[in-house]
């Protein structure tokens, strides 16, 4: 087959779909404490927990369920979900992903607040739009007291790459 040909029957890189919605990958985030952003093991890259960050600065700070309403979280998750895939790009490049395979995030809870899997469907959900099927992963939401900085969210992820 002509290398035209194979470029045509081939699906398009992650980096083309990622243009495609429209969504820019943002630098990756400078480490608060003594660790690397990503690493890579064997076929897989694990990211540190991401915080919301955005030019540098938090989003947000507060309890879910108090101060930040469930749905204000959910964009925070994606934000999250983005700069945990800035540090794999910057790592081995989008387009190395074959998988998410799971996702972590902890979500600062008010007392009461229950609703912590609604707001990783911020990530979740991010990943299913750029990866598809590959984008389906594993999950656990938890809610805690606190994280880092104060902010309400927090989501690290396991991608397989080739």
């Amino acid at each position: 087959m002509s290398e035209l040909g194979s470029e045509s029957s081939r699906p398009a890189g992650h980096a083309q779909r990622l243009a495609e919605l429209g969504i820019t990958l943002p630098e990756v985030a400078t480490p608060v404490a003594a660790y690397v952003p990503a690493v890579r093991s064997g076929s897989y890259v694990y990211t540190s927990g991401q915080l919301p960050f955005v030019n540098g600065e938090l989003a947000a700070t507060g309890k879910v369920g108090a101060e930040v309403s469930a749905e204000d979280a959910k964009a925070y998750a994606r934000t999250c979900a983005l700069n945990a895939l800035a540090a794999v790009h910057a790592l081995v490049g989008v387009d190395a992903i074959t998988r998410i395979v799971k996702v972590t995030g902890f979500v600062a809870s008010a007392p009461g607040f229950g609703g912590q899997p609604g707001v990783l469907n911020g990530a979740s959900e991010l990943f299913g739009e750029i990866f598809e099927q590959a984008g389906t992963h594993a999950r656990s939401a938890v809610g805690v007291a606190e994280l880092p900085l104060g902010a309400p969210v927090e989501v690290e992820l396991i991608a397989e790459v080739g």
